[in-house]
């Protein structure tokens, strides 16, 4: 395993990949293109913290994460790609899916959620699926992040411990260690039928969580056929002239406190 990434070039080459984002997100508006990128893997493989960097800097209105909750009675009755297809972009908009309609062929089929019959359907109509979209003109890249099982279970066992994180932890994400081999041979049967041409999976190996940012981000880079777009310069005017507005009095208004002042006050008093 390679040694773990030091800080400091990670952080170098991160702003300089993002600002690469910007640009390709320029581009996305400027062309009208649509963009899907899935993020799938092992629970704690760091799907949700690449998202977080890929996104960090780009507009929200243009790039969009989704992360769907359970489905409602109502959605299990539907095609179990239609709830999906509400997400997918218009034209000049990114999709990144933090967990996709892959679930099916992950958590769902090891947890017992779907029938045998329903995931059977799925593998069959997955590759269907994801030809219409790219034959629509999406652009669909597929990731799966990768991360070994000791890896995985400090990662849990940090999570736990830190109360800030510990909501990411949940029933199914603990079965990742005593299902583990269920879960790859379930990865294993997906990538078989789901590695289609048109749609390749491309794995993420995330030991080193630094490392796998920067891989996954800057092949994402490469796949999309972005080119620098000329944006014009926003002229910021000059402050016009007073026209004898006077500003209510404060005493109408209800301010939030100062705590930030008592933060420092308790500051002093402790130095």
């Amino acid at each position: 395993m390679s040694a773990r990434l030091p800080k400091k070039p990670y952080k170098t080459e991160l702003k300089k990949l993002q600002a690469q984002l910007v640009d390709m997100q320029a581009w996305v508006q400027e062309t009208g293109a649509r963009v899907v990128v899935i993020f799938e893997g092992r629970d704690a493989a760091g799907k949700g913290s690449t998202i977080k960097r890929v996104s960090e800097y780009l507009n929200p209105r243009v790039t969009r994460t989704v992360a769907l909750p359970t489905p409602t009675p109502r959605q299990k009755s539907e095609w179990y790609f239609q709830r999906y297809i509400a997400h997918l972009p218009a034209a000049g908009e990114i999709v990144l899916m933090d967990r996709s309609w892959y679930n099916r062929a992950g958590v769902e089929r090891v947890m017992g959620y779907c029938t045998q019959e329903e995931y059977t359907r799925f593998l069959r109509q997955a590759p269907i699926f994801e030809r219409m979209l790219v034959e629509d003109g999406i652009l669909l890249l597929k990731y799966w992040f990768s991360v070994s099982d000791v890896e995985q279970e400090r990662r849990f066992r940090d999570r736990a411990a830190d109360p800030m994180r510990r909501w990411k932890l949940s029933p199914n994400d603990v079965s990742s260690i005593t299902e583990w081999e269920s879960y790859s041979r379930a990865k294993d049967a997906m990538l078989i039928h789901t590695d289609i041409p048109e749609a390749p999976w491309f794995e993420v190996d995330n030991e080193d969580k630094r490392r796998g940012r920067l891989n996954m981000i800057s092949h994402l880079l490469s796949q999309v056929p972005w080119t620098t777009i000329d944006r014009e310069a926003v002229e910021i005017p000059s402050r016009p002239t007073s026209q004898g507005y006077e500003r209510p009095p404060r005493d109408n208004i209800v301010t939030v406190p100062d705590y930030a002042s008592e933060v420092i006050g308790k500051k002093k008093k402790k130095g």
